[in-house]
């Protein structure tokens, strides 16, 4: 591939926070929480299921709104410029590493599977597969998910109760709570819902394979033969090794004012929740893009060239290139981004005192 010229290349100037174009999925699980709960506002009306925050994904990918580069594609960017917008890690793919979403379960999601890397080149003819984390926002009394499958059951028992729906019998059933966080590594069968508020981050990828009865996008009848290839295809994507388990996150050293809690960390991702009180600053320094989502009020942000205003459920990305930023608070905030797993998570978590199996417990590789 060859690079820009110099006369091509955006200016330094050109560089700023990123606000992009966020595709809504309607799908029937869907509810009014993000409008209503998160204050999200430009949301068209009837269930909104899905706003994918920042999205790289094939037929759904971002475009820039606003500023120097208002109307190119994030693809764009990161094919001309993966150094500048996405840094030294996770700049060797043809798209934006970092797919997040808020997803809102008012009703439960499909029971289903994503593939792991290995799986989506061999079965789906894709680059990489998708691990994501649920960070959870909101939860009513008596919430709970399915995350993996219970010991011992096999390919034959796991067919057969996704078939009867009975989901009970082979799947671990876990309470959610606001706070907590679920690494989801690829091949775990999952689902969670209703009465649930989840901000997810993720690798870039829309694959997945379900076991309902019913289209999650329109709620359509599926015929016997395309239920049984379905889950078929998701028996293929299974991964039985994985049982994942709801984590609290672990808080790192912050200035007066602030607080910082790593919430899941990974290979692919890492995602951190910062909190600022009136008057105080959250003082971010980055050499990767950062995924900037607002879940308090509206919030300012700045960095040296120039400030922006963030909305209540609104996303900004962070190019590399940018280096510093400040979110002005009263501020509640979460950063996601492809780290470093030594200096960025193991080393400082270690240094705060926190036991390496605490540690290991964010996600993989850890």
């Amino acid at each position: 591939m060859t690079r820009d010229s110099e006369q091509q290349r955006p200016a330094p100037a050109d560089w700023c926070p990123l606000r992009l174009t966020t595709p809504v999925a309607q799908h029937v699980f869907g509810g009014r929480a993000i409008p209503d709960r998160l204050g999200r506002t430009g949301l068209p009306d009837g269930p909104v299921a899905e706003t994918w925050e920042v999205s790289d994904v094939e037929g759904a990918g971002a475009e820039v709104v606003g500023g120097p580069l208002a109307g190119r594609s994030l693809r764009e960017l990161v094919r001309d410029h993966p150094a500048e917008l996405i840094g030294a890690r996770g700049a060797d793919g043809p798209r934006f590493p970092l797919l997040t979403k808020f997803i809102d379960a008012h009703r439960a999601l499909p029971v289903h599977v994503h593939p792991d890397d290995a799986d989506a080149r061999a079965l789906d003819g894709e680059p990489n597969g998708k691990t994501e984390a649920w960070h959870i926002l909101y939860a009513r009394p008596g919430a709970t998910a399915w995350a993996g499958t219970v010991p011992g059951v096999g390919r034959g028992r796991l067919r057969q109760a996704l078939l009867d729906e009975d989901f009970a019998s082979v799947l671990r059933r876990l309470p959610v709570r606001a706070g907590d966080t679920l690494y989801v590594p690829a091949g775990t069968v999952h689902s969670f819902g209703p009465g649930t508020l989840v901000y997810e981050i993720e690798q870039t990828s829309d694959l997945q394979q379900h076991a309902m009865r019913h289209r999650m996008e329109d709620g359509a009848a599926l015929g016997d033969e395309q239920r049984h290839a379905n889950i078929e295809a998701l028996l293929d994507r299974w991964k039985p090794r994985y049982r994942p388990r709801f984590h609290p996150g672990l808080p790192l050293p912050a200035a007066a004012g602030t607080e910082r809690r790593v919430l899941a960390a990974g290979p692919y991702f890492a995602l951190e929740r910062h909190r600022a009180v009136d008057g105080a600053g959250l003082a971010l320094s980055f050499d990767s893009a950062v995924v900037l989502s607002n879940v308090g009020r509206p919030v300012r942000l700045s960095w040296d060239g120039g400030t922006e205003s963030l909305g209540a459920g609104a996303t900004l990305l962070l190019p590399a290139v940018l280096a510093r930023a400040t979110v002005h608070g009263p501020a509640d905030v979460l950063l996601g981004h492809v780290p470093e797993l030594d200096r960025d998570i193991r080393a400082p978590l270690t240094a705060a005192g926190h036991d390496p199996a605490a540690v290991s417990a964010l996600g993989e590789g850890v």
